[in-house]
């Protein structure tokens, strides 16, 4: 309201910038808007935006998800660059490998790879704590 009110003072667009701090393009574009829609063009409008789209859709994520099930085609693991693969062959365009790790995350997947093993580390000990460590986290 205060952009507003000084220009219709006759104040120039450059004096407004500078006790408002808003940029000359912004100012012409609330004036606009203001002259245009009324006072209905200055509320915040924000939370109207729903945010980008989703770069696959609801069936193309039933579709990776299937794919996921399966090994990749040159085998291994799935990883963000091999899901970003199978997205940009999918959507035929290029998909960056973040986006494929993005996907994986939202699917719960993680990689069940298992860590190095200690050289000193007494095998029997090892064995008996995998088989322990399997019957606790199922509690």
């Amino acid at each position: 309201m205060q952009i507003l009110w000084l220009v219709a003072k006759g104040h120039k667009v450059e004096e407004v910038a500078d006790v408002t701090g808003y940029r000359r393009g912004s100012i012409y574009r609330i004036v606009g808007r203001y002259n245009r829609l009324g006072v209905d063009g200055l509320k915040d409008r924000r939370h109207q935006h729903q945010g980008p789209q989703t770069l696959l859709s609801e069936i193309d994520q039933a579709l990776l998800w299937q794919a996921l099930q399966e090994p990749p085609i040159d085998g291994g693991l799935w990883n963000g660059p091999k899901v970003a693969e199978w997205m940009s062959d999918h959507l035929e365009r290029p998909i960056h490998p973040q986006r494929g790790w993005e996907y994986l995350r939202s699917f719960e997947m993680r990689l069940k790879v298992p860590g190095p093993a200690h050289d000193k580390g007494d095998t029997t000990e090892q064995e008996q704590w995998k088989k322990n460590s399997g019957k606790n986290s199922k509690k």
